[in-house]
């Protein structure tokens, strides 16, 4: 299939490893066109929510739709930054870089991610 139209009661919720407080919601999955290499989801945390320090073998991009997220990052030199991501704010980051997210506000936050498979060359 060269494409694939998800509309909002067909997406599915899934329980995300490392995560805790949080419903993640599935929109896309590569599989849904061709060969693609593109997940995408929806996750809802509730205050207090998060995902635990780690990485993951894909390309990363998260966007916060509503609310706040505390954004802990392992930066080249091995050291550890933080910030917090607003509604309208996104992070992007390549393969292996370990992070964490962190509802640190006080209402539930919605973050759109969006995972992408590196091509094997």
């Amino acid at each position: 299939m060269s494409y694939k139209i998800t509309r909002k009661d067909e997406s599915y919720t899934y329980e995300a490893k490392g995560h805790f407080d949080v419903r993640t919601t599935r929109l896309h999955d590569p599989k849904d066109v061709n060969r693609g290499g593109i997940t995408m989801g929806l996750s809802h945390f509730l205050p207090g929510g998060g995902c635990e320090f780690g990485s993951n073998p894909k390309e990363s991009v998260y966007y916060i739709i509503e609310g706040q997220m505390e954004l802990k990052v392992e930066g080249d030199n091995g050291l550890e930054s933080t910030t917090t991501l607003f509604a309208g704010d996104s992070f992007h980051c390549g393969p292996d870089t370990k992070k964490s997210v962190v509802n640190n506000g006080t209402v539930s936050s919605q973050m759109l991610v969006v995972l992408i498979t590196p091509s094997e060359a």
